[in-house]
C-alpha cells in the first residue's frame, strides 16, 4: 500500500490514491462502503473500486483518475480520495481496514461453507442444482458457462452482460435442459427459498414467470398478504422478451410450471415485449393446461381467451391469481395420480358426458355458463323444466324449478327425486362426470350428504365415474359444513370449495379425457430430470458473489456454499484464456 498524490479537482485539494494489491472485494459492498465514507468530514469525494478497466473508466468520468491507477489490475483494491489533508486520508484508510476486518470476522462466524474454486464447491455440495452469480458483468458469462458445464441452472443477477453472451448462455442451457435466469435477474423464489431481491412468501399453488423483478415482488407480496402462497417465481431478465433473445427463458419457465404438480395457476408479468415475441408467448399460454394470468405492463389487456386472463395492474394480477387458485384446489393432474379410474376412462372415447343435477337455480345457471363457454355449446335463453344446458351430452338441470316441485318438496328439503336422476345418469356408460350441489342451512334437509354418499359409493363401485360436489354453507349451520364435506369425501366424491371451482375442474377433466397426453408425458426424459430438479425441492446453491444472498438461502431451508470468487490470472484476460485452455 502506498499513497500517491495528484492535484485535486479545481486545484484546491489533492487526490490521494491507495492501492491494496490482491485484495478482491465484492462490488456491491464497496459501493456501500464508498457511500458511508463520503459522509466523513473533510472528505470531498471518495471512490473505492476494484482495478478493472470498466472501473478505471468510472474513475475518469468522476474526475478521480490518477496515473497510479495505471498499475492496478482487476484483483487490486483501489481507493481514491479528494481530501483536504493526509491525516483525513489516514483516518479513511483505518475505516476501510476496519470494514474489511469486520467482513472477514463475520464470515468466519457464519455456518455457511466458504470455498475458493469450483472444484471445492462441488466437493462441499455435490447435489448442487443452482448457481447464483452476482459478480462484475465482464466476468459473469464465463462463470455462468462453468456452471452450465456442471449441469447447474443459473440465476444471473449480474448486469452489464452483452446480448451476445446472453443468447449464447440461454441457447446452451436450452440444449442441456437447463435454465438461465437473467442477466440482470433481480428476483426468484423456489420452494419457499428467496433468491436475490425477493420477499418471504408462504408456499402455495401460484407459480410466477416474470421479466420484471419488482413486478414479481409486488404481485407475490400481495398474494402473500392476502393469504395465498407461491410455488415458485422464475425471473427471466429484462431482455429475454427482446426479438434477439426470443423469450427462451420465459417459454421454458412456463413449461416448467405447467409440469409442476404444486402449481395450479401460472402468473406472467412483463413490460411490453417485442410484438412477435408477445404473440409467441401468447401461443405458448394456449398450450398450457393450467389457467394463466398475464399482465403486459403498459399494454391494455386483451379480452380473456382459452385459459388466459389478462389484467391491467399488478394488484389486479394478484387478485385474479388468488381467485383462480382457491385453497386446496384440485387439478386433473392430481386426480390422474390419485384416481386410477380416470386413466381407464381415457381409454373409452365415448365416456365424455357431464351431467349437473342441482337444487340451486343460480348454481345450475353458473355451471351451465362455464360448460357452455368451455366447450362452445348451444346457449338457451329460456329454461323449460329447469334445463339450463342440453347439448352434445352435456346436461345441467335445476331440480328446484316449478316443473319438479309440483306435488313434491323442494330438492333442498327432499332430495329423493334428484337422487333418482343421479342413479340413471351414473348407469349411462357415456357419463363421465356428475356435478352436484349441496345447499345447507336452516330450512334445508338435515343431512343431504348422508343421502348422497351411499348413491355415490354404489355408482363408483359399479363403474368408472367421477362425482364432483360443492357445499354451500358454513360451519355454524345446523348441518355443519365440515361434517357434510367429510361425508362426501369419504364416499369417493371430490369436494370443491365452490360451485365455479367444481365446474372448472369438470372442464379440466374432460379436456384431459378428450385431449392428447399432457406435455409432461411426452417430454424428453434425458433433459426433463435436469430441468425439474430445480422445482422438485428446496434449491442447493453455489453462490458466487454477494454473501447476503447465501444467508437468505440458508435461512429458508436451502443448502448453500459461498464461492469466494476472484478473477483468475490477476484479472489479465489474455492469461486467463490461456489458463482456461490448459485445464
Amino acid at each position: 500500500m502506498r499513497y500517491v498524490t495528484d492535484e485535486g479537482i479545481g486545484g484546491k485539494n489533492l487526490l490521494y490514491t491507495v492501492i491494496k494489491k490482491n485484495l478482491y472485494q465484492d462490488s456491491v459492498n464497496l459501493m456501500l462502503l464508498t457511500n458511508y465514507l463520503s459522509e466523513m468530514d473533510n472528505i470531498n469525494q471518495v471512490s473505492i473500486m476494484m482495478g478493472t478497466p470498466a472501473n478505471k473508466d468510472i474513475f475518469r468520468g468522476s474526475g478521480l483518475y490518477t496515473p497510479e491507477l495505471d498499475t492496478a489490475n482487476p484483483n487490486d483494491l483501489c481507493i481514491v480520495a479528494d481530501a483536504s489533508d493526509k491525516e483525513m486520508v489516514d483516518q479513511l484508510i483505518l475505516e476501510v481496514d476496519s470494514f474489511l476486518a469486520n467482513q472477514s470476522s463475520t464470515s468466519k462466524e457464519k455456518s455457511i461453507s466458504v470455498v475458493r474454486t469450483w472444484e471445492m464447491a462441488e466437493n462441499k455440495l455435490p447435489n448442487a442444482d443452482l448457481a447464483v452469480i452476482s459478480i462484475a458483468g465482464e466476468y459473469a458469462a464465463s462463470e455462468a458457462n462453468k456452471a452450465l458445464d456442471r449441469n447447474l441452472h443459473v440465476f444471473l443477477f449480474s448486469d452489464n452482460v452483452s446480448l451476445d453472451d446472453e443468447l449464447q448462455l440461454k441457447r446452451r442451457a436450452e440444449e442441456k435442459g437447463l435454465l438461465v435466469m437473467g442477466p440482470d435477474c433481480g428476483t426468484g423464489i423456489f420452494s419457499g427459498v428467496p433468491i436475490a431481491f425477493a420477499n418471504v412468501i408462504e408456499e402455495g399453488n401460484i407459480g410466477v414467470v416474470g421479466a420484471s423483478g419488482t413486478g414479481i415482488q409486488e404481485v407475490t407480496s400481495i398474494i402473500g398478504r392476502l393469504g395465498g402462497g407461491i410455488s415458485h417465481a422464475i425471473g427471466t431478465g429484462g431482455r429475454d422478451l427482446s426479438a434477439e433473445i426470443g423469450g427462451i427463458t420465459t417459454i421454458r419457465g412456463l413449461q416448467m410450471l405447467n409440469a409442476d404438480p404444486e402449481t395450479d395457476v401460472i402468473v406472467f408479468i412483463s413490460k411490453p415485449p417485442a410484438p412477435e415475441i408477445r404473440e409467441k408467448v401468447i401461443e405458448e399460454f394456449k398450450k398450457l393446461h393450467k389457467p394463466v394470468v398475464a399482465v403486459f405492463m403498459g399494454d391494455r389487456p386483451q379480452k380473456q381467451h382459452d385459459n388466459v386472463y389478462y389484467t391491467w395492474t399488478l394488484r389486479d394480477t394478484a387478485l385474479k391469481a388468488l381467485e383462480l387458485a382457491e385453497k386446496n384446489q384440485t387439478t386433473a393432474d392430481q386426480l390422474v395420480a390419485d384416481h386410477k379410474e380416470l386413466r381407464d376412462m381415457k381409454k373409452n372415447p365415448e365416456q365424455l358426458h357431464v351431467k349437473g343435477f342441482y337444487c340451486g337455480g343460480t348454481l345450475a345457471l353458473e355451471a351451465a355458463m362455464i360448460l357452455r363457454e368451455a366447450f362452445d355449446l348451444h346457449a338457451v335463453n329460456e329454461h323449460p323444466e329447469g334445463i339450463m344446458l342440453d347439448d352434445q351430452g352435456f346436461e345441467v338441470i335445476d331440480f328446484g324449478d316449478d316443473a319438479y316441485t309440483k306435488g313434491r318438496a323442494h330438492p333442498m328439503i327432499d332430495p329423493t327425486y334428484r337422487m333418482e336422476k343421479v342413479k340413471e345418469a351414473a348407469a349411462d356408460p357415456k357419463t363421465a362426470i356428475i356435478l352436484l350441489d349441496n345447499v345447507i342451512g336452516y330450512g334445508a334437509h338435515d343431512n343431504v350428504a348422508g343421502i348422497l354418499a351411499p348413491v355415490i359409493q354404489k355408482a363408483k363401485a359399479e363403474r368408472n365415474i367421477i362425482f364432483i360436489t360443492s357445499v354451500t354453507g358454513t360451519g355454524l349451520d345446523p348441518q355443519v359444513y365440515e361434517d357434510q364435506v367429510k361425508k362426501l369425501k369419504e364416499s369417493g366424491a371430490i369436494v370443491a370449495d365452490s360451485n365455479a371451482q367444481a365446474t372448472a375442474l369438470a372442464v379440466e377433466i374432460v379436456n384431459y379425457l378428450i385431449g392428447e397426453e399432457r406435455p409432461a408425458a411426452n417430454k424428453d426424459e434425458s433433459r426433463e430430470g435436469t430441468i425439474t430438479n430445480l422445482i422438485s425441492a428446496k434449491p442447493n446453491v453455489i453462490n458466487i458473489g454477494l454473501s447476503s444472498f447465501a444467508e437468505a438461502i440458508e435461512k429458508h431451508g436451502g443448502q448453500v456454499v459461498q464461492y469466494q470468487w476472484a478473477p483468475i490470472a490477476g484479472g489479465n484476460k489474455h492469461f486467463a484464456k490461456i489458463l482456461e485452455l490448459l485445464k
